[in-house]
């Protein structure tokens, strides 16, 4: 993988084709319920959320304010070789389930 991740135990890394050059995983809890999605490919849809673009430690990163905090919803590394981007982004979930989904897309960086 082109990238490491802080995974815990009772969740799972899955990974699907997404074109000659790319690939998407999805970080999953039980049920199935995805929690962070990365593509990892030629060319990303960054950004998909809207808010402040943060540039810091490498990536960029999409800022919002939600109940009144700052939370990042979406990172992208951009770099020189294949895969030329690797995009992370926390899926649709709410409460506990988004907290633990921006932690686990903190923690991405790119190999």
């Amino acid at each position: 993988m082109p990238f490491t991740l802080e995974l815990p135990q009772s969740l799972i890394l899955t990974r699907a084709p997404a074109g000659a050059d790319a690939a998407v995983y999805s970080v999953r809890a039980a049920g199935g319920l995805p929690l962070v999605m990365i593509y990892v490919g030629p060319a990303s849809q960054f950004p998909i959320y809207d808010g402040e673009v943060v540039r810091a430690g490498g990536r960029a990163s999409v800022v919002v304010s939600e109940g009144g905090r700052r939370q990042a919803l979406e990172h992208l590394f951009q770099r020189p070789s294949a895969p030329q981007e690797i995009h992370i982004w926390v899926a649709s979930v709410d409460d506990a389930a988004r907290d633990l989904a921006e932690r686990i897309a903190q923690s991405v960086d790119a190999r």
